[in-house]
């Protein structure tokens, strides 16, 4: 049994839901969404929101059970919320800039970095030291943060490098004399 399948998606006020056969979109104040789940689940409108179980007792459809539930969970908190990632750029004259649709990055290199930026996703500097990317689809605002963090991924001596915020790096120590 999924502990995690077993519970119901709530459906905040201001966000509607609708389910086709495997379609399930979600439309609310940050935007729409939408996903198609497995053939071996089957999701439902219930009195307390959206539900998903599986079609039958097989291995396949128990494991997919909870994936498609926290899908839809994504989904809906995706349109009322949104979601968003936070990175932190360590290192001297190590900054970040926005500037227009390009982020501007500075990273040791003998050039700036220009990262175009996606129209799905908002990045922001309130620092120059600190990078956030905001969105409505959870995949999309990891995806464009990792592609960020992969120019320069922090390194274990000094610790230089564009880690998450909510990351630690394993420093190592240094050689000796």
């Amino acid at each position: 049994m999924s502990r995690i399948g077993k519970k119901p998606v709530e459906v905040p006020s201001g966000v509607t839901v609708a389910i086709d056969g495997q379609n399930v979109s979600a439309k609310g104040p940050k935007g729409e969404l939408h996903i198609t789940l497995v053939e071996n689940v089957l999701a439902e409108m219930g009195d307390d929101g959206v539900s998903v179980q599986p079609r039958d007792k097989s291995k396949e459809s128990r494991s997919a059970w909870g994936m498609s539930r926290t899908l839809v969970s994504n989904i809906v908190e995706g349109v009322s919320k949104g979601f968003e990632r936070k990175l932190e750029i360590t290192g001297v004259g190590y900054r970040a800039a926005v500037q227009g649709k390009t982020l501007q990055l500075a990273l040791g290199y003998s050039h700036d970095v220009n990262f175009e930026i996606p129209s799905d996703v908002q990045i922001a500097c309130p620092k120059p030291t600190e990078i956030v990317v905001t969105g409505i689809d959870k995949q999309r605002v990891g995806q464009v943060a990792a592609n960020i963090r992969k120019w320069r991924e922090p390194e274990p001596y000094k610790g230089k490098g564009i880690r998450y915020s909510d990351e630690y790096v394993v420093r190592k120590e240094g050689k000796k004399k």
